[in-house]
């Protein structure tokens, strides 16, 4: 299950500075630990979980696979970009294809660094962007309810369409983002082929200068204060610190440096971690001697959906899984030791994935 993350931003904000930082991090890992550009703007990098190191510590495999999260350094975004300007076409299109949006907010003053908007306002930066996006929508939106509205007359389901298109029409031009519609399932049916840049979570980052690293500042404060109820997370780091960790080969030089700026983990993990929390996902594990590996699952996942992240075929075949808890697995050491203590599980389709299930699937096809 791969996950897309578009880094957005105005100009001169630290945007590339932080793609910079995620794909050394990823270069500067072990072998299995790998980065993978697909594009120019466009990187493959692993999700740091340390229980994939614990179960590769027990298990001793050939080979240990994290999962991973794709990101993309989109344009910078220009006041204007819904009509065109800068790059404006382009960008909106690249950023409708991801599942999140991380938007980097200039948080810090630095004269040598250009600023087309004035003095520094995260608040208004954060409104810019939201703007431009919600005048895209407003025009897909449009367009569709000409497109719908003559079916309407003659046809329920065009009908029940226009209905959903029309509150979406309504709520954007009130200046509000799809996703705090609270549309059902069904409702999101008729929007579903718009990939609206509204409907998408949002996580804040809150680019501080160095001495704000551990703190915040007056203006990442505003920008918390100005997001409290979208129910979006803000993280703050400083981008060109965690360029600087991310260039380190050698892990005991990395923590130097670390501990060096008081940091117990980079700022690049909680991100990742944070997006992942954004988007309700979990990760289940496979361990065997040929291949510890995580994979990723949507929260609430049943048995044979999970299954399918695997192979379709596990899904369509499924009999049972075999489960261990990652606590379990940590306390008796192996699966042998928790299938002799009775730890092991066998469960039916209808059984929830836990968060950090160790799991076999058996199936026929």
């Amino acid at each position: 299950m791969a996950l897309q993350a578009g880094i957005v931003g105005l100009p001169n904000v630290g945007k590339s500075t932080l793609f910079n930082a995620v794909s050394n991090s990823a270069k500067a890992q072990a072998s299995n630990y790998r980065f993978c550009t697909i594009e120019p703007n466009v990187g493959l990098v692993n999700v740091p979980d340390p229980r994939l190191n614990k179960l590769e510590e027990l298990v001793k495999p050939n080979r240990t696979v994290p999962t991973q999260i794709e990101i993309v350094d989109i344009a910078g975004l220009v006041r204007g970009a819904s009509k065109g300007e800068g790059l404006g076409n382009k960008f909106l299109a690249n950023i409708r294809e991801v599942d999140a949006i991380i938007q980097v907010i200039r948080c810090f003053e630095d004269e040598n660094i250009l600023r087309e908007e004035g003095p520094i306002n995260p608040v208004s930066d954060k409104e810019i962007i939201e703007t431009e996006l919600q005048l895209k929508d407003l025009e897909s939106v449009d367009k569709k309810i000409q497109r719908t509205e003559k079916m309407a007359k003659t046809d329920t389901k065009a009908k029940a369409e226009l209905d959903v298109l029309l509150q979406c029409k309504a709520h954007l031009e009130k200046g509000k983002n799809i996703i705090t519609l609270g549309l059902s399932k069904d409702d999101k049916v008729a929007i579903a082929d718009l990939f609206l840049l509204t409907d998408k979570h949002i996580l804040y980052v809150a680019n501080v200068d160095e001495a704000s690293m551990h703190t915040g500042n007056k203006y990442s404060d505003a920008l918390i204060e100005a997001v409290k109820n979208e129910g979006n997370e803000v993280i703050i780091m400083t981008n060109a610190i965690e360029a600087q960790i991310a260039e380190f080969e050698n892990p005991e030089d990395k923590q130097m440096f670390m501990e060096e700026y008081k940091m117990t983990e980079p700022a690049l993990d909680r991100l990742i971690h944070s997006t992942y929390k954004l988007l309700n996902l979990a990760t289940y594990f496979t361990a065997g001697v040929q291949e510890v590996r995580a994979w990723t699952i949507g929260h609430g996942w049943k048995a044979p959906q999970a299954a399918s992240v695997i192979h379709t075929d596990f899904e369509k075949g499924f009999i049972k899984a075999e489960v261990i808890s990652y606590d379990d697995f940590v306390k008796y050491g192996s699966e042998a030791a928790c299938r002799e203590n009775g730890r092991l599980r066998i469960e039916g389709k209808e059984y929830i994935v836990q968060d950090g299930d160790v799991m076999h699937f058996r199936f026929n096809v």
